[in-house]
């Protein structure tokens, strides 16, 4: 994956073309003189999809970012920076404090405009019209309203106009509508089709005498590149949902995505000579990374929140009437603890079928009866891995058990924790060839059949040697889901007292 991130952005920069003023390296640092970026009339500095405000692994963090926007606001040069959505949601520091955090860290560091990203809608509208309140930046949503009345959400506006010298810049803000919502939420919500939002607000713009159009987009790149063919008056869209660097010139417009968590900033210069149509991009991907120093008030407002989480990490969920055993037997043998958590994983989204991989719990040790608290979680299940939803046929889930099994009697990370599923195992037969006897539900294996399966996107994407699951049908994506960690947490609270059992799901002959 890393090769390939690597590759499409060498690839991008090559397509891109003399207009977007290619670099010959990423810097965080004003213009050189002479470039065409010292002549821009106005800078944006793009993030998307957003779930940290501190680095991962050295990279990004919002307080660098904020360095990064008033490095190139010196000297009063305009520069807007534009988030185009998922922020509020999902991370640990969020299921503590449903995205104030974000707000606050994103009120610190300068962000001018968000839009909605599906994860915005993660909490519900009465929570998202909380954090709205609390933004000092513009909410600009063109295709979402509330469904109680039919109007904007919170401050909302479905779009806005910004005079930078002879550039009159209009933005719109397009949401996908797909199944990717959370379905408990879609009810509060109106949403309108991308392309009819579109079709309603760029005409207007255009009239109000706008004469660069952006659109802050949460889409998938196929529908952005679908937006710019019907729209050729669009000139640039700042978009998110992929959580890779994508960088692409379609018809008239350039289509940006910074990949994910602000380990890149994309820095687009615009600008339009008098006497001429043609509105000029300069384009630079900036890694973010230590070379670019933490602004002090930024960083003052993450880490008191930092602090807050480590307290608020000691909340008790609920609590178990039955020891949650996390040593080694998990990894050859059925476990309460793999039951639990497999459960969780199927009632988050409505599966037919939980199934995990027992090396994603860890502890190394039996957890007692007793209080659960979201620190003890987080120690069960580490990883970050998000719950994603998937349809196979029959045959393609008898493969997945079967290879699940495939190292026994040898213990393997990959061995199946399973809900909704019971199975016998012949530890005598061939791998491959070990699983019999499964039901599902209480209804004998339909190979031809189809199911839904929850399991953790680390299974989904082939992990553990799930391969079978690469290029199944995805209902849930990782981009969708909850973290593994909030569907344990949510499926604990909400019965406050949990006591997981060995039942006979997976009966080992020996």
């Amino acid at each position: 994956m890393r090769r390939f991130i690597a590759a499409l952005i060498v690839a991008t920069f090559a397509a891109i073309g003399p207009n977007l003023g290619r670099p010959t390296r990423l810097r965080a640092q004003q213009a050189e003189p002479g470039s065409p970026q010292t002549r821009a009339a106005l800078t944006f500095l793009q993030i998307n999809d957003v779930y940290s405000t501190t680095p991962i692994d050295g990279a990004g963090g919002l307080a660098r970012v904020a360095t990064l926007k008033r490095r190139l606001s010196s000297g009063g040069h305009p520069v807007l920076m534009a988030l185009a959505g998922d922020f509020l949601s999902p991370s640990v520091a969020s299921t503590v404090f449903k995205g104030e955090q974000m707000v606050a860290a994103l009120n610190a560091a300068g962000l001018d405009f968000a839009t909605f990203g599906n994860h915005e809608f993660d909490f519900g509208i009465d929570v998202l019209t909380q954090r709205m309140s609390e933004s000092k930046f513009q909410w600009i949503v063109s295709n979402v309203l509330d469904a109680r009345n039919g109007k904007a959400i919170g401050h909302s506006v479905p779009y806005t106009i910004r005079d930078f010298g002879d550039l009159k810049v209009g933005f719109i803000g397009l949401c996908l509508t797909t199944a990717q919502i959370a379905p408990g939420a879609r009810g509060s919500f109106r949403f309108n089709e991308p392309m009819q939002a579109a079709a309603q607000y760029i005409p207007l713009l255009k009239r109000l005498g706008a004469n660069v159009i952006v659109a802050i987009t949460h889409l998938t790149f196929a529908e952005d590149r679908d937006l710019v063919a019907r729209f050729p008056q669009i000139d640039l869209v700042i978009g998110g949902h992929e959580h890779y660097p994508i960088t692409s010139v379609e018809q008239h417009a350039l289509i940006s995505k910074a990949g994910s968590d602000a380990k890149f900033v994309a820095r687009i210069d615009v600008n339009r000579t008098p006497g001429r149509s043609v509105v000029e991009r300069f384009f630079e991907l900036i890694p973010v990374t230590s070379a670019l120093p933490d602004d002090p008030e930024t960083a003052k407002v993450i880490a008191d929140y930092e602090s807050r989480l480590g307290r608020e990490l000691d909340t008790v969920v609920g609590s178990t009437s039955t020891p949650l055993d996390a040593t080694d037997a998990r990894l050859v043998q059925e476990t309460a603890l793999g039951n639990l958590i497999a459960d969780a994983l199927r009632a988050d989204v409505g599966a037919d079928v939980g199934l995990t991989n027992a090396g994603g719990a860890r502890g190394s040790r039996i957890y007692p009866a007793g209080p659960l608290t979201r620190r003890t979680l987080l120690s069960i299940h580490p990883f970050g891995n998000v719950v994603c939803k998937i349809a196979v046929s029959g045959r393609v889930l008898l493969d997945a058990l079967n290879s699940g099994v495939s190292k026994l009697p040898a213990g393997a990370g990959q061995f199946p924790q399973l809900s909704g599923v019971t199975m016998k195992v012949d530890v005598r037969g061939p791998p491959g060839n070990r699983v019999s006897d499964v039901r599902v539900n209480g209804e004998p294996l339909d190979p031809n059949k189809t199911y839904t399966v929850a399991l953790p996107d680390y299974v989904q994407k082939g992990g553990d040697n799930y391969s079978m699951f690469i290029g199944q049908k995805v209902l849930v994506d990782a981009q969708s889901g909850d973290l593994l960690v909030t569907a344990l947490e949510k499926y604990i609270a909400m019965r406050h007292d949990v006591a997981p059992a060995v039942e006979g799901r997976i009966t080992i002959l020996k």
